[in-house]
């Protein structure tokens, strides 16, 4: 399959999606967002990997939002057809075309398994909620994060806020949402905003592959159950926590099967063989 925005290769269980629009700074032009979910539905659907890797190219990671989403109206979710209409139908139009972009990043989160993200240069705008959705980010030393839409006279909606409060301390958060400033790849280290910083971006390509190529050799079920209970813990209670965990266990734990074949991996001196996931099967009317 041929992407305006994107490369897509699969390899030894880790599927790794590059921007490419280095020449325009990877902005998120209408085509980015309709194909960055097809692509990561499609890899999980069809359990084609064990880990998602996205990376990209050029200077930046990218520019966020390309303003030709807002000149022609997309943003919105109305044409110029429905200006002059009702405004509270324009209105509740506008909500579902800012929940269907969400959507964009959503999958990210939802995926069965885990996504890294490696950033080089500038993440800016809709790029700090595409990092914000994934579970590991790494950068170089020349990148930066900022909170862009401030500085464009909006409030950021695609997930930087309920994300990023909890991936940074809310005094940081309040103060890049409110100035629009640069956050520093080494100070967003220091925060816990990123894993690592890497001096070039081959190192940083190299470390995070890396580390998804381990991820990858451990059991499927278990990293997409830890991925679950990650994401459940941070909405919820501990409690609530304790309880989900109990219930998930209950389903899904089997010691006849991958924890039978870690220890017997393990006895014999070699590399444990997990199942994949299974693919999902298409939702009913699809």
């Amino acid at each position: 399959m041929t992407y305006r925005c994107f490369d897509v290769e699969i390899e030894n269980k880790v599927a790794h999606i590059r921007l490419t629009r280095a020449a325009e700074l990877n902005t998120m032009i209408p085509e980015f967002w309709r194909e960055l979910p097809d692509i990561v539905r499609d890899i999980d659907t069809r359990a084609q990997a064990r880990v998602i890797v996205i990376s990209s190219t050029g200077k930046h990671f990218s520019a966020g939002m390309d303003l030709s989403v807002f000149a022609n109206g997309q943003s919105v979710g109305t044409s110029a057809a429905a200006s002059d209409a009702e405004r509270g139908r324009v209105r509740a139009n506008l909500r579902q075309a800012v929940l269907h972009i969400q959507e964009s990043f959503n999958v990210l989160e939802r995926a069965r398994m885990p996504v890294l993200i490696a950033v080089q240069g500038g993440c800016v705008g809709g790029a700090v909620d595409m990092a914000s959705a994934c579970d590991c980010r790494y950068a170089t030393e020349d990148a930066f994060f900022v909170v862009q839409e401030i500085n464009l006279g909006m409030t950021a909606d695609v997930g930087t806020f309920p994300r990023l409060c909890h991936l940074l301390p809310q005094g940081y958060v309040r103060e890049l949402a409110y100035s629009g400033r640069r956050l520093p790849a080494p100070r967003a280290r220091e925060l816990g905003l990123v894993n690592e910083v890497f001096a070039t971006q081959e190192a940083m390509l190299s470390h995070v592959l890396g580390v998804a190529r381990e991820i990858a050799a451990k059991s499927p079920l278990a990293v997409y159950g830890s991925k679950v209970m990650i994401n459940y813990a941070r909405d919820h209670t501990i409690t609530d926590g304790l309880d989900y965990i109990a219930t998930w266990q209950a389903g899904m734990y089997n010691p006849e099967t991958d924890m039978r074949e870690s220890f017997a991996a393990k006895q014999e001196n070699r590399a444990p063989g997990y199942a994949d996931l299974l693919p999902l099967k298409p939702a009913l009317g699809a």
